[in-house]
C-alpha cells in the first residue's frame, strides 16, 4: 500500500493524503465493532511507512446513507473543509479496497473530485486500488497457498 501511495505522490507532494474508508453507522462502533480502531491503525502503519507527520494525513470515511450518524470525518464534508481553507492539493486512497469498484471509481475518483474543485481546490489525485498490480497477485498467491 505505501508503494503504491509513494508511487503516485512523486514530484508534487499533496498539501493533504486522505485515507478514507467505507463507513459504517457508530452505533456499531458503540457497540463494540473493531473496525474504527483497525482503519485508525491501517493509516497509522500507511502513513509510519511513509514517513508522514500527523499533518500530512487524515482518515475519513465515505458512502453513509440513511439518518443515523455514521462514523466521521466523512470524506465529502472533509474534502469541500479542506478546499474551503486554502488546501489546493490532495491525494486520496482508500485502503480497505484491494480492488476498485463502483464505489471507489464513481464515489471517490469522480463525485468527491468534483467537491473538491467546486470548494476552491486545485489538484486533487484518486490513488487507485492494488488491483491486479503483479506484487499484489504475488501476495494473494502466498496467502492462498498457505492455507490450501
Amino acid at each position: 500500500m505505501a508503494a503504491l501511495v509513494n508511487g503516485w505522490v512523486k514530484g508534487k507532494k499533496p498539501e493533504k493524503l486522505l485515507l478514507s474508508y467505507h463507513g459504517m453507522p457508530k452505533r456499531n462502533l458503540e457497540l463494540g465493532d473493531p473496525y474504527y480502531c483497525l482503519c485508525q491503525k491501517t493509516t497509522r502503519l500507511v502513513a509510519e511507512k511513509l514517513g508522514l507527520s500527523k499533518q500530512d494525513y487524515i482518515t475519513t470515511f465515505q458512502s453513509r446513507f440513511g439518518y443515523a450518524e455514521w462514523l466521521q470525518p466523512y470524506t465529502d464534508a472533509t474534502l469541500e473543509e479542506l478546499a474551503k481553507s486554502g488546501i489546493r492539493n490532495v491525494a486520496i486512497i482508500s485502503p480497505a479496497f484491494s480492488a476498485d469498484c463502483l464505489e471507489t471509481l464513481e464515489e471517490l475518483a469522480m463525485e468527491n473530485h468534483e467537491i473538491f474543485m467546486h470548494a476552491g481546490g486545485a489538484h486533487y489525485r484518486y490513488i487507485a486500488a492494488l488491483n491486479d498490480r503483479k506484487d499484489h497477485i504475488n501476495a494473494l498467491t502466498q496467502i492462498i497457498r498457505k492455507y490450501f
